[in-house]
């Protein structure tokens, strides 16, 4: 590389480095060439600049990073397909892990795009490619930041929905559920078009396109790092509510738990509900919603190392760039060596990230997808693919999330709760958070046939008849039908029946009970 380098363009230079004014400005990345006057004239590196920066087995690990990446995303399509294909039974799908997927899916893209298209990483001999020599270049690095984004956007999302849930006791719907989605797609795409604007993306280590130094730190990584900030604040903040909730139940010694009766109105819940009442329902939530709490954590971590080693190296060429004598021993050693760059590697390392630092950040981010899978997969799914194999069950035929419609078994999806518990501490039949529509959502209550009041909290409250009772229905003013017969016997029976019929007579309240009534269409829509 070094010998090929100064053949062409070395012109006043000392090799290996290479004379600025001897190349064209017209095309390439121009502010990312690495050249000093030390030299007398401006000298430049010969680009790719990290093949003299790092030892030679860094290009191997890019590329290994990248295969990676092509794991992740079988993984990711595996899920996803998972999702669209097979009953919401097997795969407890729900839009806040669907769209966190996809964002995932295209981090990943990011990375498998150089690998098909092998793109050249120099526009010239000192110029790195950007996005707009290169169209590689422009693929991957739209990719790389959509999919962080999304990412960070959907793990914040589902951070707050699993606080409101636990510490409001709020159940969250179809308001919440297009909120989220406006949220969750607008905000990466109106990031993503700040960042190729302001910023743009260009070759910086790698055959994958990264954002530039300029403005970066206002378009991406300040707007990234506060939604990461505020996910993990709120996650923080949830399990503190939990430990609260933990060690308040400890000391309870009430027995509302099992004697109470239900309150008489919703808004009066919280206001009733016991330690151990709270305690059971944020446990298992909590049980439920490990998965994905493990996952915003994992995804969080990632964003937030990434986004502090770039913002690293980006201050370290900044500051080589208004203070060049910092790599003069480096510039020095590479003339000496005429070029020899594992003499001087050392001296390099003081401004440099190094290398096993951003192998971290590489393959942490390759293994996103593969994180995903394991965390929010199930083993039915496999049973599920299975079966539908064997034509055991029926594919889904409507892919939407639990918040979007009700379903026969809405108690399969994710964040929906499974367990209700009776008072006794007994956890059986399925309970919400709390449930004012019949919009099935996160944790909401359990559609079941008939006219019936969702038990919140697993008390039971049986209605008894009052002994004088002067209510009775009555017939529209102007409409009494000329068939009804009202009879005015009380408690009469029928014989050879064992009926008792209605005897007015002795009570205030008229029968409602006429001669051809049927029992049955009464409650017929």
């Amino acid at each position: 590389m070094a010998a090929n380098g100064t053949a062409v363009g070395q012109g006043a230079c000392p090799g290996p480095f290479l004379q600025e004014d001897l190349f064209s400005t017209s095309g390439g990345f121009v502010n990312g060439r690495f050249c000093s006057d030390l030299l007398g004239p401006s000298c430049c590196l010969p680009c790719p600049q990290t093949e003299w920066l790092y030892p030679d087995n860094f290009q191997t690990i890019t590329l290994a990073a990248n295969w990676i990446n092509v794991l992740s995303l079988v993984c990711i399509a595996f899920l996803l397909l998972s999702f669209a294909v097979l009953p919401v039974g097997k795969t407890h799908r729900h839009y806040l892990s669907v769209c966190l997927a996809i964002g995932v899916t295209f981090m990943s893209l990011g990375f498998i795009i150089p690998l098909g298209a092998k793109p050249k990483q120099c526009y010239d001999a000192i110029t790195p490619n950007d996005m707009g020599s290169n169209t590689s270049c422009a693929l991957s690095g739209a990719f790389l930041i959509a999919g962080g984004w999304a990412a960070v956007i959907w793990v914040f999302l589902r951070a707050i929905a699993l606080h409101l849930q636990i510490c409001w006791q709020i159940v969250i719907g179809k308001t919440f559920m297009w909120g989220a989605l406006a949220t969750g797609w607008g905000v990466p795409a109106i990031g993503v078009t700040l960042a190729l604007v302001f910023s743009g993306v260009s070759f910086r280590f790698g055959d994958t396109c990264h954002i530039n130094h300029k403005n970066s730190l206002a378009v991406l990584w300040i707007p990234l790092l506060v939604f990461a900030g505020i996910t993990v604040i709120t996650q923080f903040a949830t399990f503190g509510y939990c430990i609260k909730v933990y060690l308040a139940s400890l000391v309870d010694d009430s027995t509302t738990t099992e004697n109470s009766g239900l309150p008489s109105y919703t808004s009066s819940v919280r206001g009733t509900i016991s330690p151990k009442q709270a305690y059971r329902r944020v446990k298992r939530v909590m049980e439920l919603q490990w998965r994905g709490i493990v996952v915003v954590l994992l995804i969080v971590t990632d964003v937030i190392f990434f986004a502090i080693i770039f913002v690293f190296m980006d201050d370290i060429a900044t500051n080589m760039v208004k203070n060049p004598t910092k790599s003069t021993a480096w510039l020095g050693c590479l003339i000496q060596t005429n070029g020899n760059k594992n003499k001087c590697l050392s001296l390099a390392q003081h401004i440099v990230v190094n290398q096993a630092t951003v192998m971290a950040v590489l393959l942490l981010l390759s293994v996103n997808g593969v994180w995903v899978l394991c965390l929010l997969g199930r083993f039915s799914m496999f049973t599920g693919w299975y079966e539908l194999i064997r034509h055991r069950v029926k594919p889904n035929t409507e892919f939407v999330s639990a918040d979007a419609h009700a379903y026969k078994d809405p108690s399969s999806y994710e964040m929906l709760g499974r367990e209700r518990d009776n008072g006794n501490g007994d956890s059986k039949t399925p309970e919400p958070f709390m449930a004012t529509s019949n919009v099935v959502t996160p944790l909401s209550p359990v559609a079941k046939s008939g006219r019936e009041t969702p038990d919140y909290f697993g008390r039971e409250a049986r209605y008894k008849s009052p002994s004088r009772s002067f209510s009775s229905p009555k017939p529209p003013p102007g409409h009494v039908s000329p068939n009804i017969q009202w009879e005015p016997q009380l408690s009469t029976q029928r014989a050879g029946t064992g009926i008792n019929e209605w005897d007015g007579a002795n009570t205030h309240a008229q029968s409602t009970y006429y001669t051809g009534m049927d029992p049955l269409a009464m409650n017929k829509i």
